[in-house]
């Protein structure tokens, strides 16, 4: 048995295109594209490539990108004060300030002055109270693109069985939460759960997102299992994901690459986000079906 490819890459592309469709609508009812703020503290070359590429992917949709661009040793009170300059903005339908910070600013306190309805992330506390309760909000883009690719591959996810493997505020909590509401059994576990391969075994789908090299074996997976491998792990042989993809493969029904498997679709539902943003804040219909 070997495992399907999940094509996050392909998928994010359809994705993007869809979103670029909508743009002239809203742009003819509203006399404006929508508008996407990067905030870049520092010169972290990883930070510096992930905001690159996403300016270039917010203006090949047809929206406008704000980049800005601040020294490494920018204070907390000018971050504050350029955060609460784009809420204000009525061009700027999304705001992200790009992590990690500088280690003297205090990144909680940065999230929490974000408008919440321009919190195209989902990071701050009222979205994730939002998910949590089932109310309409922003949901972190690296889950959200994961449910996109198991809806993709397996339709309705009603009544199967999933394990999250990871509980952080970005990738595993809010991915419990989009499949409990997709009515998944749903387990969260992490590197410190006993006998992690047990919860593995009876697991219709697998979301590993636990920041370990190769953690999750093939051997502790349920045969004909949908592995989303989220983990991006610099290792001296090139990126790795979280799970074995070797020994998985030969395992599961279907799995993600890594590269070429979630990550394309954290930008792209990130576009997503600053779209919906966009029609709710002006009050233009927008059928979120598809997108």
């Amino acid at each position: 048995m070997s495992a399907a490819s999940i094509d996050g890459k392909a998928f994010a592309a359809g994705l993007r295109a869809r979103i670029a469709e909508r743009v002239p609508t809203f742009r003819k009812a509203t006399g404006r594209a929508p508008g996407l703020a990067v905030v870049l503290v520092g010169e972290d070359p990883a930070s510096a490539v992930y905001v690159r590429s996403k300016g270039k992917q917010t203006r090949e949709a047809g929206m406008e990108s704000f980049e800005h661009k601040l020294p490494a040793d920018t204070d907390q009170a000018t971050l504050l004060s350029l955060v609460e300059q784009l809420n204000m903005d009525p061009a700027v339908d999304g705001i992200l300030v790009q992590l990690p910070l500088p280690a003297h600013i205090d990144a909680d306190e940065v999230l929490l002055r974000i408008d919440p309805d321009k919190d195209v992330d989902g990071f701050h506390p009222v979205n994730a109270g939002r998910l949590a309760t089932g109310l309409p909000g922003f949901v972190p883009c690296t889950p959200l693109g994961c449910l996109m690719l198991l809806e993709d591959r397996l339709g309705d996810l009603s009544g199967l069985d999933a394990v999250v493997v990871g509980r952080s505020n970005i990738v595993g909590k809010p991915m419990a939460a989009l499949l409990t509401a997709k009515s998944c059994t749903v387990t969260v576990a992490h590197s410190r759960t006993h006998n992690l391969p047990h919860y593995l075994r009876h697991a219709d789908i697998v979301v590993a997102a636990v920041g370990r090299p190769h953690f999750v074996k093939g051997e502790w997976l349920k045969p004909g299992a949908t592995v989303i491998d989220v983990g991006i792990n610099r290792t001296e042989n090139g990126l790795t994901g979280d799970v074995d993809f070797d020994s998985a493969a030969s395992v599961a029904g279907a799995i993600t690459p890594v590269p070429g498997g979630v990550g394309p679709m954290t930008i792209a539902v990130l576009l997503r986000n600053t779209l919906v943003a966009a029609h709710r804040r002006e009050g233009v219909a927008l059928e979120e079906g598809d997108i």
